[in-house]
């Protein structure tokens, strides 16, 4: 009889953890589930060529690794803040045998998003997939709390930067080619704290 899947893993219940804006998954106690140690591909997205933006933790993080093990060549994109997260994803990507890249820049930057896939373009010789997974949130306490300067930022890097990335890969992308959106869960269960993120 197989084993219960809700029984299989040990629970998680780590302590309260703050860090600045925006923050290291390198530093979490317990780390986060990257898939590092337990992702095993079977070649599914050989020869594939692939950008994922926010590609350096959490869900970006593990969508890279796991591409890489199914035998994509990665890019990634990242604030410049979290080198030591897209340092630890790069690695897990070379150890695959894979081509990665690794390219930090800010979405604010309407220069940076159309270079970064130029220059991942080049790197990886090609682009098939991209993964618009880069985001911003920060807490509020009250939409009162949210300044407007704030909001401008999330609305740059989560509009903005996501439609200057897609519309620059466009050309490159070729029939049978994906582009990609995550979602967070702020989208349709917004939390209180989280306002701006949410609009």
């Amino acid at each position: 009889m197989p084993e219960d899947p809700r029984t299989l893993y040990p629970t998680v219940d780590p302590e309260k953890q703050t860090q600045p804006e925006p923050g290291l998954d390198v530093e979490l106690s317990p780390q986060a589930d990257i898939g590092l140690d337990n992702y095993q591909g079977s070649g599914r997205l050989r020869g594939r060529k692939a950008l994922v933006t926010g590609g350096d933790s959490g869900i970006g993080a593990a969508v890279a690794i796991a591409y890489a093990r199914e035998g994509a060549d990665v890019a990634i994109a990242y604030l410049p803040e979290e080198q030591p997260d897209a340092d630890r994803v790069i690695k897990a990507i070379e150890d695959t045998g894979q081509t990665a890249f690794a390219y930090p820049g800010d979405f604010k930057d309407a220069e940076y998003c159309r270079t970064l896939v130029e220059k991942s373009v080049e790197a990886l010789g090609g682009l098939d997939i991209l993964v618009n997974n880069a985001s911003r949130q920060v807490w509020a306490d009250g939409l009162t709390n949210i300044d407007d300067e704030d909001v401008d930022h999330t609305m740059q890097v989560n509009l903005y930067g996501t439609f200057r990335v897609t519309k620059a890969a466009i050309p490159h992308l070729q029939p049978g080619s994906s582009i990609i959106f995550t979602s967070s869960i702020q989208a349709y269960e917004p939390s209180a704290t989280l306002l701006d993120y949410a609009m």
